[in-house]
């Protein structure tokens, strides 16, 4: 029993360090999402600020701020 539980915390350990080497992101991996929010960020700024998306916000905030209470 002692040498199977001994295996086992064994490959739990190399299977710990191969999955360390590989963790996170690399430069180039970063670079990308950082490009890629950036065009998602511009595309939704110019939505919102078209003509009648800004139109239909302003009514919807005109709207609740003269609503009763």
């Amino acid at each position: 029993m002692y040498q199977a539980v001994r295996a086992r915390l064994r490959a739990l350990v190399c299977g710990a360090r191969v999955a360390r080497r590989d963790a996170g992101m690399v430069t180039s991996e970063y670079a990308m999402g950082i490009v890629a929010a950036v065009a998602f960020a511009v595309v939704l700024y110019r939505v919102v600020n078209s003509g009648p998306v800004s139109a239909a916000l302003r009514n919807i905030v005109q709207q609740a701020l003269d609503g009763r209470m």
